[in-house]
């Protein structure tokens, strides 16, 4: 298990670092929002697998809380890319919300 968990680490680190990279050097704020998105999945599967080797039950919680800022995050950054320049999305003639 502590082999699995090593190759593990190893893979996450490599993910995490290429990912940083692409921060530093995205061109634009979707390819950085990726990267950053691709890096909190990292964290998340590092606690993983630290409490799958340490075989601790008490951080379900800590990957759930991570999971869901990186969703959060991720849909706010989309939907704040998205807007149009008048602030909301266009609607048929006729048609209110």
């Amino acid at each position: 298990m502590i082999a699995v968990g090593i190759v593990c680490a190893v893979l996450l680190a490599a993910s995490g670092i290429l990912c940083l990279v692409r921060v530093v050097r995205g061109p634009s704020m979707l390819d950085r929002t990726l990267a950053t998105d691709v890096f909190v999945a990292a964290i998340v599967g590092a606690v993983g697998v630290h409490a799958a080797v340490g075989r601790y039950s008490s951080t379900v919680s800590v990957i759930l809380a991570l999971s869901l800022v990186g969703f959060l995050g991720s849909v706010s950054i989309a939907r704040f890319a998205a807007r149009d320049g008048d602030g909301g999305p266009h609607l048929e003639e006729g048609k209110h919300r």
